[in-house]
């Protein structure tokens, strides 16, 4: 055997060594699926676990993370959308197939496309423009999303060629032309110092929700003040001994709820070696053990507040405002242009979209409120089915966190030094070793830790 035949068979050997290993196991949690990933370290390797987890829509009601030396031992409890346990064999080997192989990215779909990406000021009926010019330039959007947040909008937009069904990067007069329309419409009319953005991607390799963070982030939508009263519970502390800061969060719990704060962490060079997720009725409690990538804990007042804005900024993002309308009906040229058309006339504004075509179907989510973020009048809804098609557009009320209420009851109440750690912001540190401990005893790999 050659040298470099064995070279590539060592190879092979260290990235077999290195895969992580799940566990699915359905019987330790009496209402959720235990998923036990154990892997080496790497750059992102948490956030690509959860990814995979939330994207099937899988809700996260638990989960201990812990990082000994260059190793990983994370325990993720998980439901379905309904609070019940996963069932489906298909499912549970997929996600251990996916987990296992380390390659898992969400591109099928979006292979073929261009992606246009759009940062700017938001103002009611804007998404209805943005639509109406991408109708007017014959591209069919096959895929998009878009969010709100603190009056700004970020989006992700996929079409092709509304006539020949392929890329229209290979021209690229009208890709420019589409853009500069775009641009044009996201031009800031209020005065708000960060100018608008667009840009041209290709190929679809970008997770949609994760790019859609960070342009927000880039837009530095996290810096505009919120209604602190409203806002989650974020606070930063350093253990000078440990060389951690503990991080805590508290809020309320929703679906996709941990990708959103580990995104963030990740995307600002925070590592994370150790956390717990729990949920208490309809509250969620968070506590990360981080490092900058740099090696050293938080080290300035600024970059502790910066920290706890953008936490904050990334969790209202994608808090449900308003009502939710559902569309699905067979896709037709302009559909989407006249449809958000309907909601602009009729005063609606789209606080966050998220729009589908498959096989012909299209399938759209909306949540509006009116010009002023408030809830809208029943009677308006009902006008707008009427015109839109009361088969065609249904009445969601915002994702039902009762669900959430199924889900085990603990044995034991939580001790109350740990409740009073969130409540008036502030915090009580639970030590290191005692997380440490307590994870372990999660993993099953001693029987107490009291």
């Amino acid at each position: 055997m050659e040298l470099s035949d064995c070279s590539n068979e060592y190879e092979k050997l260290v990235v077999r060594m290195n895969m992580p290993r799940v566990v699915i196991d359905n019987g330790v949690c009496p209402n959720s699926t235990v998923v036990k990933i154990d892997s080496a370290r790497s750059p992102g390797i948490l956030l690509e676990s959860v990814q995979l987890l939330t994207d099937m829509n899988l809700w996260i009601k638990k989960a201990y993370i812990s990082s000994d030396g260059k190793w990983n031992m994370d325990v993720f409890h998980v439901s379905d959308l309904n609070g019940n346990k996963l069932t489906d064999e298909n499912l549970i080997r997929y996600i251990e197939k996916s987990i296992e192989t380390s390659h898992y990215c969400k591109t099928e779909g979006y292979t073929g496309l261009t992606a246009f990406e759009l940062t700017g000021t938001d103002r009611v009926g804007l998404l209805s423009e943005v639509f109406a010019v991408l109708a007017d330039l014959e591209c069919d959007v096959v895929e998009a999303k878009a969010w709100t947040h603190n009056g700004r909008i970020a989006s992700m937009i996929y079409v092709k060629d509304g006539n020949s069904g392929t890329p229209i990067d290979g021209d690229s007069d009208r890709v420019q032309r589409v853009e500069g329309q775009l641009r044009n419409l996201l031009k800031a009319d209020d005065g708000y110092q960060n100018d608008t953005r667009t840009c041209v991607s290709y190929g679809g390799n970008t997770h949609m929700e994760r790019r859609l963070h960070q342009r927000m982030f880039m837009d530095r939508d996290y810096e505009k003040k919120f209604d602190i009263e409203k806002s989650p519970i974020v606070s930063v502390q350093n253990l000078p001994k440990r060389g951690y800061s503990v991080v805590n969060l508290q809020c309320k719990d929703r679906l996709k709820l941990l990708f959103d704060v580990v995104c963030t962490l990740t995307d600002m060079a925070y590592i994370v070696f150790h956390a717990a997720i729990r949920t208490v009725g309809e509250t969620a409690f968070l506590e990360f053990y981080v490092r900058h990538s740099d090696g050293h804990p938080v080290s300035s007042e600024p970059e502790r507040q910066r920290l706890i804005q953008c936490l904050q900024a990334a969790i209202e993002r994608r808090t449900v405002k308003g009502v939710r309308l559902e569309l699905c009906t067979a896709d037709r040229p302009g559909l989407l242009a006249e449809v958000t058309r309907i909601l602009r006339e009729n005063g609606l504004n789209i606080a966050r979209a998220e729009i589908s075509t498959k096989d012909g179907i299209a399938r759209n989510v909306f949540y509006v409120t009116d010009a002023n973020g408030n809830l809208i009048d029943p009677e308006i809804i009902q006008s707008i089915r009427e015109k839109i098609g009361i088969d065609d557009l249904s009445v969601k009320e915002p994702f039902p966190i009762s669900c959430r209420e199924a889900v085990e009851k603990e044995k034991h109440q939580e001790p109350q030094d740990h409740q009073g750690r969130y409540g008036g912001g502030g915090t009580v540190l639970v030590s290191l070793g005692s997380l440490v401990m307590r994870n372990l005893y999660h993993l099953g790999l001693i029987k107490s830790y009291f």
